[in-house]
């Protein structure tokens, strides 16, 4: 079981993502800004970050940023609306992405993808 870490400002995300991630057996933690995130990053310690690009206040590369800079190891999937990005050498940085409107299946798979990978190497890996 993965603690996975929702970074978005749509409700309607983190409602539908607790109940699919809870059917795979992960525990979901949903913040809806930006502010939020380191604060929940020192305590929540997650397995991995599902960040939206567009959330309200602030730009997704610059929480991505925030999320390296805490811990460079922290999986991070992109979540986004749009595939104008999809050659961003940013995306280096990140596990990739997955566009919102086909995000059910495709996640499912992307999140088992990173979180077999990662733990793969044990914790010491995410440390």
């Amino acid at each position: 079981m993965a603690n996975i870490l929702l970074v978005d400002d749509q409700p309607f995300m983190g409602e539908f993502l607790a109940e699919e991630l809870a059917d795979m057996g992960h525990n979901l933690k949903w913040i809806g800004d930006g502010d939020s995130l380191l604060l929940e990053l020192e305590e929540g310690n997650p397995d991995l970050v599902l960040l939206d690009l567009h959330i309200n206040g602030f730009g997704g590369w610059i929480l991505l940023d925030q999320i390296k800079r805490h811990n460079h190891m922290i999986p991070v999937i992109i979540l986004t609306a749009y595939n104008s990005f999809s050659d961003d050498p940013r995306l280096s940085r990140t596990q990739g992405y997955v566009i919102k409107d086909v995000v059910t299946d495709k996640l499912r798979r992307k999140i088992t993808e990173v979180l077999e990978s990662s733990w793969l190497g044990g914790s010491e890996k995410r440390g």
